[in-house]
């Protein structure tokens, strides 16, 4: 397993406990986090703290559930992970969520940018990895 894979498994962990302090264990000081328009918080943030407030207030959104990682592809210093979601939002009583991929680069062990696709496929393009076999 590569550090960066076992950078994104701590990240996601501690999103799923909701230890919003150890996000950030793995960040680069001049991190970019990017979400797409049509996802609950769109924008660009930037730097440790704005991205952890991102962060921060898109888990907080959640009564419980999970973000888990199903597949981690890598192509040189850019990483894209298959993910599960599972989320009760506070106030409901419905259960929601979906597949889709988020996309990393990492630089010198720490991650630099941190996106979000709706379709896995828009992931993998952005990556430049070549669309996995069905299994």
């Amino acid at each position: 397993m590569t550090i960066e894979i076992e950078a994104l498994e701590r990240f996601f962990a501690a999103i799923n406990r909701n230890d919003m302090h150890a996000i950030t264990r793995d960040f680069d000081e001049q991190i970019v986090r990017i979400e797409p328009e049509g996802f609950p918080t769109a924008g660009t943030y930037r730097g440790i703290a704005e991205v952890q407030a991102h962060v921060t207030r898109g888990r907080g959104s959640w009564a419980e559930g999970t973000c888990e990682p199903e597949k981690f592809l890598v192509n040189g210093e850019k990483v894209v992970v298959f993910l599960h979601a599972r989320v009760r939002k506070k106030g409901s009583t419905t259960w929601g969520g979906g597949r889709f991929a988020d996309g990393f680069v990492f630089r010198n062990g720490k991650i630099t940018q941190y996106l979000s696709f709706g379709e896995r496929t828009d992931a993998l393009k952005w990556a430049g990895i070549e669309q996995p076999p069905t299994t």
